[in-house]
């Protein structure tokens, strides 16, 4: 069976690791010849750093989808031009501070102190003027007014909004981190996640599980708390072993 885990908040909960009783459950999951995919927010860049080595070569999808690494390649789905430039100029017009991804490299004029930031791998990607990105493929915009996010839901993107951290994430139109797994042809598995982007995870997912008590959890089969979760990937590998 394929398992997917969302990182933050899910199986990361300091931004930088993953505790050791998690890793060892991942261990017994491989060892048991299931299959681990990484699901995140993040972009691949930032996915990396926060995964022991061992498991970096597993499968991933990230930016909420836009990514997806397998076998040590990235593929990304980039934002049309046309809808870039209206976006852009939604920033510009409303002076909105941000983060842009592309493949790599980032256009960054947020706060410094957000966790968004803080999270970035710096060691390997730079920090570049938005008109120096090629193609961007991701982008958060922080403090948006109602009037920005209604601008902006009027274009053809994908839009989930992040409550505590007052920011809304845009992706190109259709895509999500189901679609993302769709690209790694994935379409059975179990999820486990915790905030508004696993809910098509949770809709989507044979089994689903929400880390914490959020919004979300009623899309999943069953809500845990974090100490839980190596007894509950331990009950469901159980399950299916039957």
């Amino acid at each position: 069976m394929k398992f997917v885990f969302d990182i933050d908040g899910t199986i990361c909960f300091d931004g930088k690791t993953i505790d050791v009783s998690i890793c060892e459950v991942f261990d017994e999951l491989l060892k048991a010849k299931h299959e681990i995919v990484f699901a995140s927010a993040r972009p691949i860049r930032d996915l990396l750093p926060i995964l022991p080595e061992q498991f970096r070569q597993l499968p991933m999808v990230g930016g909420n989808g836009a990514f997806t690494y397998e076998c040590g390649n990235i593929q990304v789905e980039y934002f049309k031009n046309d809808i870039l430039q209206q976006l852009l100029a939604c920033i510009h017009s409303n002076q909105l501070t941000y983060l842009a991804d592309s493949d790599w490299d980032y256009a960054f004029t947020g706060d410094t102190n957000h966790q968004v930031y803080i999270n970035i791998d710096k060691t390997r990607a730079k920090n570049r003027d938005i008109a120096e990105l090629q193609q961007i493929c991701k982008l958060i915009l922080f403090h948006p007014t109602e009037e920005v996010l209604h601008e902006i839901l009027k274009l053809p993107v994908s839009v989930v909004a992040y409550k505590n951290e007052h920011a809304i994430d845009i992706s190109p139109l259709g895509v999500n981190k189901v679609k993302g797994l769709h690209k790694l042809k994935i379409d059975e598995f179990i999820a486990f996640g915790n905030d508004s982007n696993d809910q098509c995870l949770f809709e989507h997912a044979i089994h689903s599980v929400c880390i914490g008590n959020h919004d979300v959890q009623r899309y999943a089969t069953e809500t845990i708390n974090r100490a839980e979760i190596p007894a509950t990937i331990r009950k469901i590998m159980k399950k299916l072993e039957e």
